[in-house]
């Protein structure tokens, strides 16, 4: 395995898998917090250079954590299909881009090799590819997945309406999903952040999410983004969740810093299917975001893109109803301005796409990122033509728990219509039974809390 090359006299050499991928980033403030990105762009050229040509093989031979150190590692090595793997593991990583990218290889062909690549094969892809190649290849998988309804149809865009409470008030949260509701959002989940993550807590927001989904007939799903634990024990004492929660990370030790194992996610999505209100057979849904394992100190020295695609290869064991990037929340340290959020979105959402998850993103800043609204409304656009299974929607495009800046309600409605694309059938059909919708267009009673008054 050459880690090596030359650029107008100059030698670049590489010590070891580890450092490449590294330095084969896109820039990333993250990478350098972690005195590991490139130290200039005739550096990362070199490593792009370099990466280029090792095989599919040296990657899986070489492999950047060990499964006998993390079991996030087993899990991905494990899963992996051998014959498809046997079949290219002779592919370099250039190769394996030419072929995502062909013309004459559709979304059924990717579907297939996916199945045999790691996911540090598909984070060494992505960082050979420019933004637009990121786009087109994504754009090629439809992936649906199905709770209580399906989302992800070619030529839909689905949401997730995330009416959040500074205090937990039941009824400033269901104003905030009325509104929502009243703009077309809300198909992919109604998930609710709660400040207080109690069992009690999380029991109020369930049950209270639930009769209001009853009480209208929504073909949608309620969660509640408390810890799994939490999570479990309310539907164990009869809360009515349709799918279960949790956070994850790339490596088995920032998972633990999480207060989480692979043990206890077999746990939850077996609790989901018997006592669970969600049909399936789809029930569970994973947050993930660049930079958290750096942030809990379990990094390994690895790269926070290449951290985020074992996030996905962790999540594909457990096959998910939705899985969303919260690009941007985890602030400047990691992703420093908008060109680093953009960047990071589309790769995300590519890496997900290619582990054949359900991908969603919360197209998302915090104050102190040199980012602004039109930057969210310019990767919101990006993530249509990519074909983005769903989006994140808060009121104004301002969480006021949280305390960052999303996308708004009324963002999803213009991004359909912009792009002619629907809300999922299901959904569709329900809000054209409010009035709401008439013929993929908002009518005239959109954004009006008040049609949910009886």
């Amino acid at each position: 395995m050459k880690l090596s090359t030359s650029h107008l006299g100059e030698t670049f050499s590489f010590d070891s898998l580890k450092t490449l991928f590294a330095k084969a980033n896109e820039e990333k403030s993250g990478d350098y917090l972690a005195g590991i990105g490139a130290e200039s762009a005739q550096e990362r050229m070199a490593a792009k250079t370099v990466l280029s040509q090792i095989t599919l093989q040296d990657i899986r031979e070489n492999p950047l954590l060990s499964e006998s150190e993390d079991e996030v590692s087993k899990i991905i090595e494990n899963d992996i299909n051998e014959p498809i793997y046997q079949s290219i593991q002779h592919w370099t990583v250039a190769e394996l881009r030419e072929y995502v990218l062909s013309n004459e290889v559709i979304g059924e062909d990717l579907k297939r090799v996916s199945r045999g690549l790691t996911s540090e094969m598909i984070a060494a892809v992505a960082k050979l590819m420019s933004n637009l190649d990121l786009i087109f290849a994504a754009n090629k998988l439809e992936v649906v997945t199905k709770c209580n309804i399906s989302i992800g149809q070619k030529g839909t865009l689905a949401s997730r309406l995330q009416p959040n409470h500074p205090t937990d008030d039941i009824e400033g949260m269901l104003a905030s999903l009325r509104e929502g509701l009243s703009f077309g959002a809300g198909d992919a989940v109604i998930g609710i952040n709660p400040v207080e993550e109690s069992v009690e807590s999380v029991k109020r927001m369930l049950h209270a999410s639930h009769e209001f989904i009853e009480e209208w007939n929504i073909p949608t799903q309620n969660c509640v983004l408390a810890h799994v634990t939490a999570q479990m024990k309310a539907i164990q004492q009869g809360a009515p969740a349709d799918m279960i929660f949790q956070s994850i990370a790339g490596t088995e030790t920032a998972n633990s810093s999480f207060g989480i194992d692979a043990n206890i996610l077999h746990e939850a999505n077996e609790l989901a299917k018997v006592k669970g209100m969600g049909t399936g057979p789809q029930r569970l849904y994973f947050e993930t975001g660049q930079g958290s394992e750096l942030s809990a100190e379990a990094h390994h020295d690895i790269d926070q893109m290449t951290l985020e695609a074992r996030n996905y290869g962790f999540a594909r064991h457990y096959d998910p109803f939705i899985v969303n990037t919260v690009v941007g929340f985890i602030g400047p340290e990691y992703l420093y301005n908008n060109k680093q959020v953009l960047r990071a979105g589309l790769e995300d959402h590519f890496m997900g796409k290619m582990h054949l998850l359900p991908m969603g993103v919360d197209i998302c800043y915090t104050n102190h990122t040199k980012a602004n609204q039109n930057d969210m409304e310019d990767l919101g656009v990006l993530l249509t033509t990519a074909d983005v299974n769903f989006i994140i929607a808060t009121p104004m495009g301002d969480d006021c728990m949280l305390n960052y800046q999303s996308m708004s309600y009324h963002d999803i409605a213009t991004l359909r219509q912009t792009f002619r694309k629907r809300p999922s059938p299901q959904f569709e059909k329900w809000l054209e039974n409010m009035g709401i919708m008439e013929n993929g267009m908002l009518t005239t009673k959109a954004g009006d809390p008040t049609i949910f008054q009886i």
